[in-house]
């Protein structure tokens, strides 16, 4: 509860300092266009026409706008903005409460307490709940309905009614966020289908009677999802068939974006089957990726039981995390769909793969209780890696998202080999660094125009009223850009200021005033 308390005043102590996302505008304009449709008494439709946002739910887009209005912010000023991540954060912040009970309900107290230090510790997360305001309330309401999925059914087929609500509650929240939360249903009906097999008097008859006794427990769940995915994401129930174009859509992408993998740059339609692994790999901190694999050398160790009739019941509890965790790595490793910016959609993950970390590493120091100098030099080394992960972030500070481990070797080694501040968040301190440089100029009441390689309005929140974001690359006085993807590159200046972490350039502002002619064009 401490480390809870901690990790909520972080939140509000930092919230206010992070850049804004690239998809963020077109995501507000969607809840206001979905707020507008309730209000309309369901007769202004835009939302369902507004470019492809009706493919996903409208959740948090919908408490964001419908918050702007009951506090009357300003629609074009930075505290809309703010607002969003104070939001996003609390999302993750019950992420990382889920993440606590999940791995509590398998290893115990201590397991869950490390799996969420874990998470913690990972900048996938710390840092990108506040700007991945799609991918981690999405995260936060899958890792919930994999808790409440374990809660369920260990009490098959008789579950407790506030786990069915809980459930019901959990997959529609994440439902009403995007339709990647089928994979939730998918770790429940694999689940109850694995118990009935177990089932202890073994008889075709009975495992049908617990199968007809689960469903008929588990309709209230298939209800409340329902009414809360009708709410949240109303296109979905429009028509019988947007579900399944929903899922089709996200199966294969109809744009195409750029990314880039281990030093290759590809299209996202291009990438290897492993490469969601591979940003796993890199991404994930060290005793991070240490606790999984001592969780599969005890999931190795107790394979056998799922052959005793005394163990099976037990190995299943289990299963649903293990399905969290799994699952969608097997489905981008078999069907190798459309992926970008790293993990950035499959940030899900995180919370049941610490969940099994963390009760990875708790087995490893509970088997080696006759080796107490190994369980010393094992603790202390943890802690010291523990240290090492939270300087990481403390140095990255606002851009924990951009984080790699030493297989990487750091963000120092990942630059230029892989995705960097792909949302390019780092636009905001490069914005302050250019008004601090016009105001030192004194040129008062002189009007300057900025190019952005990014989203104008990601740079035109934070530019004072002398500077004007404007399109015309070739004019602009000055340039802001990214350096993900050579972006900086485009056009032509001198560096007056540039945005570093660990020595590596995330942003940078250049002067173009005195270029002239050709020296102008962009690339």
């Amino acid at each position: 509860m401490l480390l809870l308390v901690a990790a909520a005043a972080f939140i509000l102590t930092v919230f206010d300092r992070y850049g804004i996302s690239n998809d963020e505008e077109v995501q507000h304009v969607y809840g206001r266009l979905l707020l507008d449709f309730y209000a309309s008494g369901l007769d202004d439709r835009r939302a369902f026409e507004y470019k492809n946002l009706y493919l996903y739910g409208g959740l948090f887009d919908l408490i964001a706008a419908a918050l702007e209005r009951l506090l009357h912010l300003d629609p074009a000023g930075a505290r809309v903005w703010e607002l969003r991540h104070l939001l996003s954060a609390m999302f993750g912040l019950s992420g990382l409460a889920a993440c606590w009970m999940l791995a509590r309900q398998l290893g115990g107290e201590l397991a869950g307490v490390v799996a969420l230090v874990l998470l913690l510790v990972t900048g996938t997360w710390t840092g990108a709940m506040f700007t991945h305001t799609k991918d981690v309330p999405f995260a936060a309401t899958m890792a919930w309905a994999a808790f409440f999925t374990v809660r369920v059914c260990r009490a098959l087929p008789s579950p407790p009614m506030a786990g069915v609500v809980g459930l019901g509650l959990a997959l529609g929240c994440a439902f009403g966020l995007r339709v990647g939360a089928v994979f939730a249903v998918g770790y429940l009906g694999i689940t109850v289908l694995a118990l009935s097999v177990q089932e202890r008097r073994g008889s075709v008859p009975a495992r049908l009677a617990f199968l007809r006794k689960s469903a008929v427990s588990l309709l209230p769940v298939a209800l409340i999802a329902a009414l809360l995915a009708a709410l949240f994401w109303p296109w979905a129930v429009m028509s019988a068939g947007n579900l399944v174009k929903a899922i089709t859509a996200f199966s294969h992408f109809s744009f195409q974006l750029d990314t880039i993998l281990d030093g290759r740059v590809m299209a996202n339609g291009e990438v290897p089957a492993h490469y969601l692994v591979s940003y796993l790999l890199v991404r994930l901190p060290e005793l991070f990726l240490l606790g999984l694999a001592f969780a599969a050398w005890v999931g190795l160790r107790t394979l056998p039981a799922l052959f005793r009739a005394d163990g099976r019941e037990t190995s299943c509890h289990g299963l649903p995390v293990i399905l969290a965790a799994l699952l969608p790595l097997g489905y981008t490793l078999l069907a190798a769909p459309p992926l970008y910016n790293g993990i950035r959609h499959f940030i899900f993950l995180l919370p049941p793969l610490a969940a099994l970390a963390g009760v990875g590493l708790v087995k490893a120091w509970q088997s080696a209780v006759r080796w107490p100098r190994a369980r010393i030099a094992g603790l202390a080394g943890s802690l010291l890696l523990l240290a090492v992960h939270a300087g990481t972030l403390v140095r990255l500070h606002p851009y924990e998202y951009v984080a790699y481990n030493s297989l990487a070797g750091g963000l120092r080694g990942a630059a230029e080999r892989w995705e960097q501040d792909y949302w390019a968040t780092s636009l905001r301190e490069a914005a302050g660094q250019l008004n601090t440089l016009v105001a030192r100029e004194g040129a008062t009441g002189r009007v300057y125009t900025v190019a952005v390689c990014a989203e104008p309005f990601q740079v035109a929140v934070w530019l004072d009223p002398g500077l004007i974001v404007t399109r015309d690359w070739r004019a602009a006085d000055f340039f802001l850009s990214p350096t993900h993807m050579d972006c900086d590159g485009a056009l032509k200046g001198q560096v007056v200021g540039k945005v570093e972490r660990d020595g590596v350039p995330l942003a940078v502002v250049l002067d173009r005033r005195m270029l002239t002619g050709e020296a102008r064009r962009s690339r």
